[in-house]
């Protein structure tokens, strides 16, 4: 349970200003105090100046102004490095780790002169594996980073900051990319190493996680802090207020199902991964207008597969492919974009945008060459500006300027951007990865807001999420996928949740019901 006996601060964070260039200011006057050995949340809109506080504490980003007290000192961070000598370490929501290297090799990666110790690992690997041991956190330090899940890169990062003695560490959005089990271990986790006087920052949206874990939150709102409160002491409801500045619907207000024809079906599917082994194993089914069918399943089970393979970016085999009554056989990004196609994928940054790109030439990177954006073979530079700047405020993203580097927007803004470009084209059937994956809850709320306004306005959605609260409350119908395989459809049915869990397990459809 979250604990508040006798607190001593070990961090203060005073007047913190941040501004980007494009006259975007993330950080507006910024105070933050927080306890030693407690868990302190920070929440907040995507674009609320979060993780760039954080990354000020981390030295990442130098602050225009403002001071940092750090065990009762004046603390002047130039660099990661110097952060990590004053131990402190920061697990991002983006893992920054070499995937070609063992975990081993990962973890000192960090340490200062690492070549040192390099050329003899023998230590290295015995102090990870007892620390592994000590921490329940399952990582084998001779395996490479390529091989392991998502889950198991995570517990990388948190063992490495572990291993350069973090006193104070940082997580960003850490559930976001795992399983409901591996979130629930996750902060079981957490909630000990606070026992033992470990001090945790956690940054999430997930408002039953605050309630679960915290110890106290700070909500911060267009960069500026609105509050700290106890966490016992408030509610999921009066959170996402504060967090939004305004009343937020927990529920969606769906029309009742009214599917129509077949707009995608797909005929005895299978996909090799990239080592050649059977992800996707005879996966068929049928998606009809006006209604979202789900994918659910544990993370890795050939999720990420089925998508590149319908989205034409896998190879694949199947019997047959028919998207709004036309055969496909050639599955290109131009090609199924002609049949009224359209992709939000699984990850934002690697996939969706063009990160070195500016908002604009993002928005028109399928469509670049199209009418009215270029003539003659010469881009619209006055239409394209236009354009973007309507979807801007129609999809309310928050950017200084259009012409602005992608890379510096938030997340929740980055997937903003890909949902405004692909639904912008109404396409006849949408296929959604992870549409929410480690973003806040009023993004959350949007995204999902547009998804079911584009089933309402007649298109077919196949929706693919490891999160079970998104699946069951956007789909029509859901099938739960495990080793590539389908166990069975459900409906969305809470008391369903329970065998969907099984499904997920790998138990079949008789008996899980």
């Amino acid at each position: 349970m979250p604990k508040n006996n006798d607190p001593k601060t070990i961090l203060r964070m005073e007047e913190i200003h941040k501004s980007f260039p494009g006259g975007v200011f993330a950080n507006r006057g910024v105070n933050l105090e927080v306890h030693q050995g407690e868990i302190h949340c920070l929440l907040g809109e995507n674009g609320a100046g979060k993780t760039v506080l954080m990354s000020v504490l981390y030295g990442l980003y130098k602050p225009d102004s403002g001071s940092i007290f750090y065990k009762n000192e004046k603390f002047d961070v130039h660099n990661p490095k110097d952060a990590i000598q004053n131990r402190i370490g920061m697990v991002h929501q983006h893992f920054m780790l070499v995937e070609t290297l063992s975990v081993a090799e990962n973890i000192i990666l960090g340490q200062y002169k690492p070549w040192k110790v390099l050329n003899n690992l023998d230590p290295v690997i015995k102090k990870i594996q007892q620390m592994s041991k000590d921490y329940r956190l399952n990582v084998d330090p001779t395996s490479l980073v390529k091989d392991l899940s998502v889950g198991e890169q995570q517990r990388v990062e948190i063992l490495k900051a572990l291993y350069h003695g973090a006193d104070l560490l940082i997580l960003d959005e850490p559930t976001a990319v795992l399983t409901p089990q591996e979130s629930e271990n996750l902060l079981d986790f957490l909630r000990q190493l606070a026992d033992k006087g470990l001090t945790i920052v956690f940054i999430t949206h997930k408002l039953e996680e605050v309630m679960q874990i915290s110890d106290r939150v700070t909500i911060l709102r267009d960069g500026k802090t609105i509050t700290t409160v106890n966490t016992k002491e408030t509610n999921p409801r009066e959170l996402a207020k504060m967090m939004v500045g305004r009343d937020v619907l927990m529920d969606l207000n769906k029309k009742e199902k009214q599917p129509g024809k077949v707009i995608f079906s797909v005929k005895n599917l299978n996909v090799k991964d990239e080592r050649g082994l059977p992800a996707v194993k005879n996966f068929s089914f049928d998606v009809y207008e006006r209604e979202v069918v789900g994918i659910a399943g544990v993370s890795g089970n050939g999720q990420s597969e089925l998508a590149l393979a319908l989205a034409g970016l896998m190879d694949s085999d199947f019997d047959s492919i028919i998207l709004n009554d036309i055969s496909i056989t050639k599955r290109d990004l131009t090609r199924l974009n002609q049949l009224g196609m359209a992709h939000i994928p699984e990850d934002r940054q690697k996939m969706g945008l063009i990160l070195p790109f500016s908002v604009s030439e993002n928005f028109i990177a399928e469509t670049f060459n199209d009418r009215p954006f270029s003539k003659y073979g010469f881009l619209q530079f006055k239409t394209i500006k236009n354009y973007s700047q309507s979807l801007v405020k129609k999809f309310s993203i928050r950017v200084g300027d259009v012409d602005e580097e992608i890379a510096h927007l938030s997340g929740g803004n980055q997937q903003k951007v890909v949902v405004a470009r692909e639904l912008d084209r109404r396409p006849k059937f949408l296929l959604v990865n992870q549409p929410t994956r480690g973003i806040d809850i009023g993004a959350t709320e949007f995204v999902r807001q547009q998804i079911i306004a584009e089933r309402d306005g007649g298109a077919a959605i196949l929706l693919i999420s490891t999160d079970l609260e998104e699946i069951f409350a956007l789909s029509d119908r859901i099938l739960v996928m495990f080793e590539g395989q389908i166990m069975g459809e459900v409906s969305p049915n809470p008391d369903m949740i329970e065998q969907v869990g099984l499904l997920m397990a790998g138990k079949t459809i008789e008996s899980a019901l």
